[in-house]
């Protein structure tokens, strides 16, 4: 095949003449990056990876913050210099009108904790549910925080819930969870990853 000079968008092909000049040397550039990501990998970035994935349904009704049973991960840096990097994905819904609050927790450490909160919540979301009537929806909550924990032991993360008012909220299910093809449930992750630094 002739070299078409049209190097975007078209994989390296080896033993070809399919843009082999651009560059002259790019199957050992690719080795070459290959090469470092597996290094990178070995040296703790995304070598060390866990996830907890929150298939069934939690209920609460707690004005405080209370743990999501089952949506927790614990993760033991290889190095007290490593960082976490958290992603967590939370799907809500509530039986009535109500304020629902989401704190990250490193063991019994509020993460994402803001400056002189007052008699405000601490929380990395507040969420006015107000789908009342509806019944049918939940909606997704995302957090991803990069934490320094400074440690080589086993360390966890979790997601706590709360309500302003003593109303009922559900993880990963709608409020009236009708078992019909109109209605859903759904799953909520949490995932650690270790990255060097």
């Amino acid at each position: 095949m002739a070299d078409t000079g049209a190097p975007w968008n078209i994989p390296y092909v080896e033993s070809t003449d399919l843009v082999r000049d651009y560059p002259t040397d790019s199957l050992a550039l690719a080795n070459a990056i290959d090469a470092g990501l597996d290094a990178a990998g070995n040296a703790g970035i995304g070598s060390n990876l866990v996830q907890t994935v929150l298939a069934g349904t939690f209920t609460t009704s707690s004005t405080s913050f209370t743990p999501v049973t089952g949506l927790d991960v614990s993760i033991t840096p290889s190095s007290a210099t490593s960082k976490v990097l958290i992603v967590a994905v939370v799907n809500v819904s509530a039986a009535a009108a109500n304020n629902i609050f989401f704190q990250l927790q490193r063991d019994t450490t509020d993460l994402i904790a803001p400056t002189s909160p007052g008699s405000r919540r601490s929380a990395w979301a507040s969420v006015m549910y107000n789908f009342t009537g509806v019944g049918s929806a939940f909606l997704p909550q995302t957090v991803v925080y990069l934490d320094s924990p400074a440690t080589t032991s086993a360390t966890t993360y979790s997601v706590d819930v709360a309500v302003e008012s003593a109303t009922a909220i559900y993880i990963n299910r709608s409020t009236d969870d009708t078992d019909n093809s109109t209605f859903a449930r759904g799953v909520s992750t949490i995932t650690a990853i270790e990255v060097a630094a």
